[in-house]
């Protein structure tokens, strides 16, 4: 991988920060007897030889007599805006056009937005080098092109905390709202109608809610829903079990959650594995009369499948606070329908949460303006270019490692430890690991979660999900020119969907290595394989006995699946093997199943890297 695409991929710039002490959820052991220095994902750029460039526009500011300059195009909570103008110059210029937005970003330093402003790649490109810092007065950054913020060095912060209370009180209001029938009542009353017989609603005692998601809005949910009487219970693969334990919820898997609950809350992030999640399949799972209640995101659930469910009575009510497409169109049924209740994406509109989210984000700004980097950072510079560069290739083998560990994990395990094992030739000091710990960590929680990981907010987004990343270092005699021998990923005490894919300790067990710059995944379990890891990938375990080859690969040939790449790694002659293929795309669900049928074939796995 070319430098330039790796900085794209994960920083604003290169800056070479001192090495401070690992934070608590990080920890590092090595199996020789060598000084070592442990790394951390936090940085105090106060102690870095080279500032960032945010640090270095206010000073040269302040060297001019001069203060920075804050655009704000959307309303902000007056506590932030003062915060703000303590600091620095601010002109608020609200519902700009695209141009006259391009027009003034070349004059500002910092720009803060929140969910309707389009912050463009040609936004940064007529900014032309000055804007160091976007702040999104909320959590979603749907509306900046990270990628675009990246190239042009420029910060990109959010404010991931203060809304919480104020979705989780709307999601609870719509529930409950729904539950009595309020929205349809109030309609008809003003209509001049009163119908007490049509309005009957349920009780919440005794009722099972769902809570889809146990982040920090969904735990709320529970907390408040177990306080009206209900029986909460919750799927979420990363929510540790002992604090859904702490307030009475029983985590178990996506398919239990949806077919047992009276109430469905969904709290997921909008992720390529979320989008339609609930749809026609879902649906069909679900319990008779079931009531949904989403405050996320809209494209979480497929709004004509969610249609024909209310209309065959698979789903009685629904009350939706978003939608695919916001505003939604005036003519829609969904929204017309008559058991559902409907409100435009008020989850964080309470005075409270937006003085919150104002308050979050100019100490956000302020402190990258002034050369600190926040927790709640989407992307920062780091890393040296050397150090990019000659890991560039072990960053994408880390990344894609945690992305194929975490696809192994079976529903309703939440995944609390990882191990991450290197084995070199290099003395510890000479082996910064902390972006590839980083990256292992963005691909284990990246694909289903709303979270942008990078080295700055690797540590925090891990620790805020309960997971511990525990680093070892094995030394090998050979050659210290190459940085890395292999990379180890384990998941300790969670179930595994392919049982081929337990150590035999019982951990989850995947390793790489990188070969002429291809990243290769050489173990899976206990069995040895050599595959390039790009693509996708189907493993399978069989029994050792001829034939069965061929049978997999008639299989796909016949559904036009192609195969780029094929292997097979075994215990014994006779005995269990496991073959790893690589496919170019997602094969058909009757191509799998009729892999699944061969009699030799004891499990298979789709992966998708």
């Amino acid at each position: 991988m070319a430098l330039v695409t790796l900085l794209r991929h994960l920083l604003p710039a290169a800056a070479a920060p001192a090495r401070p002490p690992d934070p608590v959820g990080a920890s590092l052991t090595t199996h020789r007897a060598l000084p070592l220095r442990r790394g951390s994902l936090r940085l105090n750029l106060s102690a870095a030889p080279s500032p960032s460039p945010a640090a270095r526009a206010v000073a040269a500011a302040a060297a001019a007599g001069g203060r920075p300059t804050v655009l704000v195009t959307e309303k902000l909570g007056p506590a932030g805006l003062d915060l703000l103008r303590a600091f620095a110059n601010v002109d608020c210029a609200y519902e700009l056009t695209a141009e006259d937005l391009r027009a003034k970003v070349s004059l500002v330093d910092a720009l803060v937005v929140r969910s309707a402003t389009r912050v463009t790649r040609e936004v940064f490109e007529a900014a032309r080098g000055r804007l160091r810092v976007v702040g999104r007065a909320g959590v979603g950054i749907d509306n900046v092109d990270l990628q675009a913020a990246t190239e042009a060095g420029c910060l990109v912060v959010n404010a991931p905390t203060a809304n919480t209370v104020a979705a989780a009180e709307h999601a609870i209001a719509l529930l409950a709202a729904m539950a009595r029938n309020v929205a349809q009542a109030d309609a008809s009353l003003k209509a001049g109608k009163w119908q007490r017989n049509k309005f009957v609603g349920v009780s919440l005692v005794g009722k099972t809610l769902a809570v889809m998601g146990f982040g920090k809005v969904g735990s709320e949910v529970a907390r408040r829903a177990k306080g009206l009487g209900m029986d909460i219970i919750a799927h979420d693969p990363y929510a540790p079990v002992d604090r859904a334990r702490a307030i009475g919820v029983d985590l178990v898997s996506f398919d239990e959650a949806i077919s047992t609950a009276d109430f469905i809350s969904l709290h997921m992030p909008l992720t390529p594995s979320t989008s339609k999640l609930f749809n026609d399949e879902t649906f069909a799972k679900m319990r008779k009369g079931v009531k949904i209640v989403n405050v996320a995101r809209g494209g979480v659930v497929d709004e004509e499948a969610l249609l024909r469910a209310l209309d065959n009575g698979t789903v009685a009510q629904a009350a939706l606070d978003v939608f695919t497409e916001e505003p939604p169109p005036k003519d829609s049924k969904l929204v017309h329908h008559e058991n559902v209740t409907v409100t435009p994406h008020l989850g964080a509109s309470t005075t409270e949460a937006q003085e919150g989210v104002a308050l979050e984000i100019a100490e956000a700004v302020i402190g990258a303006l002034r050369g600190d980097l926040a927790a709640t950072a989407v992307n920062a510079p780091m890393v040296p270019a050397e150090v990019l560069s000659e890991l560039s290739h072990y960053v994408v083998l880390a990344e894609k490692l945690g992305r194929l560990v975490v696809q192994l994990v079976a529903g309703g395990s939440g995944v609390k430890g990882v191990k991450v094992v290197y084995s070199s030739a290099r003395d510890p000091d000479d082996l910064d690991t902390r972006i590839l710990r980083a990256m292992v960590t963005k691909g284990i929680i990246e694909p289903i979660s709303s979270a942008f990981v990078n080295i700055v907010n690797a540590d925090y987004v891990a620790k805020q999900r309960g997971l511990r990343i525990v680093e070892e270092r094995i030394f090998l005699d050979g050659s210290p020119e190459i940085p890395l021998d292999s990379i180890q990923v384990h998941l300790a005490n969670v179930e595994s969907k392919f049982a081929g894919a337990l150590s035999d300790a019982g951990d989850i067990r995947v390793e790489g290595k990188v070969k002429d710059g291809v990243p290769h995944l050489t173990l899976v379990g206990s069995f040895n394989v050599d595959v390039s890891l790009e693509g996708n990938l189907i493993l399978c375990r069989q029994v050792d006995q001829p034939g069965i080859i061929g049978k997999v690969g008639s299989v796909l040939g016949k559904m036009n699946v192609n195969v780029s790449f094929m292997s097979v790694g075994r215990t014994a002659p006779g005995k269990q093997a496991i073959m790893a293929i690589g496919v170019d795309e997602e094969p058909e669900k009757e191509a799998l199943k009729m892999i699944g049928d061969i009699p030799s074939v004891v499990e298979f796995v789709f992966l998708k890297l």
